[in-house]
């Protein structure tokens, strides 16, 4: 459960990122700086949820297929949205600074998405 409220901190750190820093404007982002910062800290949002119900990995770093051959596993809809927050979040707003508005609400929404996923079952156990 430490890891659900870790993860859902991390999101209220990316919205406060966009909201304060990275300054909207007819529904783009003005500074790919802080949509990059903001895209960073909601995918490792995600990530400590997902450490948290999966588990540790053997030897080595994980990586997106990792994550992928788990969650694969486990459930294709969270899998989907996963993959869907990876491209968003990780890809296109962390890396490339992507500063639409309605691409951040869609990657947050399954970042969301994700982590409730997660509480609902780390509650049930």
């Amino acid at each position: 459960m430490k890891g659900i409220l870790e993860a859902k901190r991390y999101m209220e750190n990316a919205k406060d990122i966009l909201r304060e820093k990275a300054i909207k404007e007819d529904g783009y982002y003005r500074d790919s700086k802080y949509v990059k910062m903001a895209g960073h800290t909601a995918y490792a949002g995600i990530l400590v949820a997902l450490d948290e119900y999966i588990g540790k990995k053997g030897k080595g770093r994980k990586d997106v297929d990792w994550y992928r051959s788990h969650l694969s596993q486990l459930d294709k809809k969270l899998l989907n949205s996963f993959l869907t927050a990876y491209q968003l979040l990780h890809l296109d707003m962390a890396y490339d600074g992507a500063n639409s508005a309605k691409l951040a609400a869609i990657a947050f929404e399954e970042a969301e998405n994700i982590i409730r996923w997660l509480e609902t079952r780390t509650a049930a156990a």
